[in-house]
């Protein structure tokens, strides 16, 4: 009789030997979390459970280039990043704005941004301001447009513009610094 090559038997020791292979390195990968733990997880800042356990060894993330792990450096305030802001990366961030914002005069989903560096908030004629924009009041100063976008609804709640932030610094910097160029401000 003979034995047919793909039978029942030969798939069931496939399908274990898959099996056992997943249980290896399961285990394995227990046993190397149990053994090293990254310096953000030795510092509280890791996942579940395992934020903040002193065993193992601490393995300190190097960034390409480094010899030793960067200490935490206090951040520049805005001003002095603006001051040395570079427009040119501004158009890129700008990038991001375009779908709603214009910079030729005209509104679209947004205002256009023409002349917003010392603008009055919510003052082009023509478009339609949420509530909460309308009465926040003062000028768009380059300290102020920082804040804003760094977090439009946290820093203006009830405004309409949708858009999550920019976190970088440099970022917020160049891009007033391309909007003040563009319009002379």
């Amino acid at each position: 009789m003979e034995r047919d090559m793909f039978d029942t038997m030969t798939f069931t020791k496939a399908g274990a030997a898959v099996c056992a292979a997943l249980l290896i390195f399961l285990f394995a990968n227990w046993g190397a979390e149990a053994l090293y733990v990254t310096e953000t997880e030795a510092h509280g800042e890791g996942h579940g459970e395992e934020a903040g356990h002193d065993k193992g060894y601490v393995i300190a993330s190097l960034e390409e280039g480094n010899e030793e792990p960067e200490e935490e450096v206090e951040q520049a305030s805005f001003e002095e990043v603006y001051a040395s802001a570079d427009a040119g990366a501004g158009e890129r961030v700008y990038n991001k704005c375009r779908s709603c914002h214009k910079l030729d005069g005209s509104n679209g989903t947004g205002p256009h941004l023409d002349g917003v560096v010392g603008r009055e908030v919510a003052a082009v004629d023509g478009f339609a301001y949420s509530d909460a924009m309308a009465s926040h009041g003062g000028d768009w100063t380059p300290e102020e447009l920082s804040h804003f976008l760094e977090d439009p609804r946290g820093y203006i709640p009830g405004t309409k513009m949708s858009f999550s932030g920019l976190d970088d610094i440099e970022d917020r910097a160049n891009i007033i610094a391309y909007l003040a160029e563009q319009t002379g401000g």
